[in-house]
């Protein structure tokens, strides 16, 4: 794999290796960090209730869309 080189301030730094031990690489450390932040945004789709109606509101438009 390529590798490449980003810089990070000093303080970002120290950050980061608090989420890791001695033993794990920036890499290691930012895969983990990125896959929290996937499944974050997953959750937070999946629970967000913008556009969505309560059961009993989709009844009654159902009711009012198809009358017998």
């Amino acid at each position: 794999m390529e590798k490449t080189t980003i810089q990070l301030s000093k303080e970002m730094k120290s950050q980061l290796e608090t989420f890791g031990s001695k033993s794990e690489t920036f890499e290691i450390i930012l895969r983990r960090i990125y896959s929290l932040a996937v499944k974050e945004q997953l959750r937070e789709f999946l629970l967000s209730s913008e556009g969505c109606v309560t059961a009993e509101e989709a009844l009654e438009r159902a009711k009012k869309r198809w009358q017998k």
